[in-house]
C-alpha cells in the first residue's frame, strides 16, 4: 500500500479471525492478502508465500483504496461465496434441469449441445438472473455434471424381440447332439487405424500414423455356441459371396453335425427374401444349413460382437502396421487357429457340451 489507507486494530482484528478461522478459502486468501499489504509487504513477497498471482493483490489494493478499509472487511465477514450459493439453488436446480432433461432447441436455440454460455444467456434472457458462464460451470459440477463424450446407443427396437429371443432360446436349450448353432456375423479390418486412448506424456499428444490410402478386409466368423471355438473366411468385400463362402466352410468344418443353425443379423446379403442366391444355396443345402435370426437393431443379442471389440480394442486399434498383409497377420495371430472365445451374454442359457 502506499500508506494513505491504514486498517484499525479492530479492523486487522476481524481480518486475522478469517484468516485462522474461516471456512471459504478465498475469503482467507483475500483477508491475508490484505493484512500483507496493510504491513507494507512486497507484492513479490507476498506472491510467493500465498501462492497467488500480482493481478489477484492488485485487484484487492484497487478495491482497498476505493471503497475503504471498512467496507472491504464488511463484505469479507459477509456470506462467503459456497453460503451464498444456497440463496440460488433454485436457479442451480433449474440449469441442472434444462441441461440433463431438455435440450437447447425446445428454447429456440438453433444449436444441439448446452454449453454454460447457453445457460447463462437463457437465464439472463428469461429470468434476469445474471451470471457468468464460469458461475454455471461450477453450478454444474457442484450437481457432478461433467464434460465428456456420450456412449452412442441404437434408438429404433425391434417390436418382435421378445418372441425372436423365446424362439433362440429354445433352440439351444433344446439343442440335439448332431446338430450345432453358432452366431455369425461379418467384421471389417482397415489399414487406417481405429484410434483409441492410450499412454502419452503428460501435454504431448503422441501419434498414430496412418496409411493414407486405406485397405479393407472382411472376415466372416461364426462363433461355435457350445465350445466357443471361433471360424472364420476371410473375403475382400462383406457380401453375399463372402456369406455363402463361409457356409461352404461351415459344411466342411463341421461334417461330424447333421444340421448347422446359424444365428445371424439382418444384413440384406443374409436374407433369403431378399437375395436370390441365399434362397437358391438354402433350397440346395437346406437339409444341413438353417437360419436364424436375431431381432433387429440389437447386435448385443450377437455374442461374436464381444469378440470383434476385443479384436478392435486389442489389436486393430491404433495398430501401426504399414499395409494389410501384416495387419493381417496380427489378427489370425490374435485370434489364432482353432482359438475359443467365451461367450460373453447372460441373454441366453448356459451352453451344455455335446
Amino acid at each position: 500500500m502506499d500508506g494513505s489507507i491504514w486498517f484499525s486494530a479492530a479492523q486487522s482484528k476481524s481480518l486475522l479471525r478469517i484468516v485462522r478461522r474461516g471456512r471459504d478459502p478465498e475469503q482467507r486468501l483475500r483477508a491475508h492478502i490484505l493484512l500483507l499489504l496493510d504491513q507494507g509487504q512486497p507484492w513479490a513477497v507476498i506472491a510467493v508465500v500465498l501462492f497467488t498471482s500480482s493481478s489477484t493483490i492488485n485487484r484487492w489494493r484497487r478495491r482497498l483504496l476505493r471503497d475503504g478499509p471498512e467496507a472491504v472487511v464488511r463484505s469479507l465477514e459477509g456470506p462467503s461465496r459456497r453460503q451464498a450459493s444456497r440463496f440460488h439453488s433454485f436457479w442451480i436446480a433449474l440449469v441442472f434441469r434444462w441441461v440433463t432433461m431438455l435440450s437447447p432447441t425446445d428454447f429456440g436455440f438453433v444449436r444441439s449441445r448446452w454449453t454454460c454460455g447457453t445457460a447463462a444467456f437463457l437465464l439472463a434472457e428469461q429470468h434476469g438472473v445474471l451470471v457468468s458462464r464460469e458461475t454455471v460451470r461450477r453450478w454444474l459440477h457442484q450437481r457432478n455434471l461433467v464434460w465428456r463424450r456420450p456412449r452412442p446407443v441404437l434408438g429404433p427396437k425391434d417390436p418382435e424381440r421378445p418372441a425372436k429371443l423365446r424362439k433362440i432360446r429354445a433352440l439351444l436349450r433344446n439343442l440335439p447332439p448332431n446338430e450345432t448353432a453358432v452366431f455369425q456375423d461379418e467384421v471389417d479390418i482397415n489399414t487406417n487405424p481405429k484410434i483409441g486412448s492410450m499412454w502419452m506424456l503428460k501435454g504431448q499428444q503422441a501419434e498414430v500414423v496412418t496409411p493414407g490410402t486405406n485397405t479393407k478386409r472382411y472376415l466372416a466368423g461364426s462363433l461355435d455356441w457350445r465350445t466357443g471355438r471361433l471360424r472364420m473366411t476371410l473375403g475382400t468385400r462383406r457380401n453375399t459371396d463372402l456369406f455363402l463362402a463361409h457356409l461352404d466352410d461351415l459344411r466342411r468344418l463341421l461334417r461330424r453335425y447333421k444340421k448347422i443353425h446359424v444365428i445371424c443379423d439382418n444384413a440384406i446379403f443374409h436374407k433369403p427374401e431378399r437375395t436370390k442366391r441365399v434362397a437358391e444355396y438354402l433350397a440346395k443345402h437346406g437339409e444341413r444349413i438353417v437360419l436364424h435370426f436375431l431381432p433387429t437393431y440389437a447386435p448385443d443379442t450377437n455374442p461374436i460382437e464381444r469378440v470383434w471389440w476385443h479384436l478392435h480394442e486389442e489389436v486393430t486399434r491404433n495398430h501401426r502396421c504399414k499395409d494389410i498383409d501384416a495387419l493381417l497377420d496380427m489378427v489370425f495371430n490374435w485370434l489364432g487357429v482353432g482359438s475359443r472365445f467365451e461367450i460373453e451374454t447372460s441373454i441366453y442359457p448356459i451352453a451344455m457340451a455335446a
